[in-house]
């Protein structure tokens, strides 16, 4: 069996840092508050988070995008044989379908689990 690279997003609750420790790979979801886009985990704290959410700043999510995804698989299979995603799981995200859509064109290296 070859390499295998993790990823997930960080509504695992698996900071960055952790991450790091832990071998796997964390591609964050974006929140747009004020309309301007933040990634969790990245340009935006938890603690920032719920600061702004306190204020009642309008607060929506989003999902990764379909390039930073495949941006982010096509770098990791340089290295890896295949990738293992789990994402958010699909009864609360269309990231989780978004990325078994794009997984199709990875010819079996990338498989996605729904959680």
């Amino acid at each position: 069996m070859g390499k295998i690279a993790i990823v997930t997003d960080s509504n695992s609750g698996i900071t960055q840092a952790q991450a790091e420790e832990l071998g796997v790979y964390v591609i964050p979801m974006p929140f747009y508050i004020n309309e301007k886009m933040y990634l969790e985990g990245v340009t935006l704290t938890q603690e920032e988070f719920y600061e702004k959410l306190k204020k009642d700043e309008p607060i929506s999510t989003s999902q990764p995008s379909p390039a930073d995804l495949c941006d982010l698989w096509d770098k990791l299979l340089r290295d890896y044989e295949e990738i293992v995603h789990i994402p958010m799981s699909s009864g609360l995200s269309a990231s989780c379908s978004t990325a078994m859509g794009l997984a199709i064109d990875y010819n079996g290296r990338v498989q996605v689990v729904d959680n």
